[in-house]
């Protein structure tokens, strides 16, 4: 299996797509997360969902505790994709990582037509967030905080203690990481926030602005953390459109 076989997941293969966009997801996520927005965007847009290590088809691989080494990787396997425009869209966690692989992108030359990045403040802002350091109970407690995982799955202790190891990785991942001072991109961005967020306010998310030299925009949806989820048949079209639109240009 290449690098790329192993790190992205084509659901729904769209060869006559004129732009690709790679989906990162969240701390503790999966590529499959992003199964509807594949197939709802194919075969206009193809989406390559992003499978990190230690979950799932991954589950017997070590996870990767480190951001700037998971976006050196993601960026390493998306090279041979990278015949047409491409855009990335992450969530949370997967912002952060879709930030870092654009500006790992502009330094070979690559710039995406877009980075949405959802649920996540600024790179330039800081929370001193320790989860990472919690028991197990400690992590579980964070997420029903987020209520990203339907309560009955937490309640299963066999899913549970598979998925606590790449949740833990995860989470020191993020809460350790440092972006560089004046870090920016030259695509646009799209930040998304909903506005009962616990974990990224709206001025955090505004402050994606401030990681461009291309055109932003920021669009709030009613919801908590996991607004994407509640949203999605209206957040779907708009994805469509940024990028549809863009690709015609090109």
């Amino acid at each position: 299996m290449t690098a790329t076989e192993s790190w992205i997941r084509r659901f729904h293969p769209s060869p006559a797509a004129r732009v690709r966009l790679v989906c990162l997801p969240y701390a503790g996520g999966s590529a499959v997360y992003y199964y509807p927005v594949s197939r709802a965007l194919a075969p206009s847009v193809e989406v390559l969902a992003v499978q990190y290590p230690g979950r799932q088809d991954r589950l017997a691989e070590p996870g990767i505790d480190d951001a700037g080494e998971l976006a050196g990787q993601i960026a390493a396997a998306l090279r041979p994709l990278l015949d047409r425009p491409v855009a990335l869209f992450g969530h949370s966690m997967g912002a952060v990582l879709g930030f870092e692989v654009a500006r790992l992108l502009e330094r070979d030359g690559i710039v995406p037509v877009r980075l949405f990045a959802s649920g996540r403040r600024a790179p330039s802002t800081f929370r001193d967030e320790r989860v990472h350091l919690l028991g197990d109970a400690g992590i579980l407690a964070e997420l029903r905080t987020l209520d990203g995982t339907a309560s009955g799955v937490l309640d299963d202790e066999e899913i549970v203690s598979m998925a606590l190891p790449a949740l833990r990785s995860d989470y020191r991942a993020i809460e350790r990481y440092r972006a560089e001072p004046g870090a920016m991109i030259s695509a646009p961005i799209t930040a998304l926030a909903g506005d009962r967020d616990p974990r990224a306010s709206i001025d955090e998310v505004q402050a994606w602005q401030r990681h461009t030299s291309a055109a932003f925009e920021l669009l709030t949806f009613p919801g908590g953390h996991f607004f994407l989820t509640e949203h999605a048949a209206r957040i779907i079209p708009l994805i469509a459109d940024r990028l549809v639109g863009t690709a015609a240009r090109e």
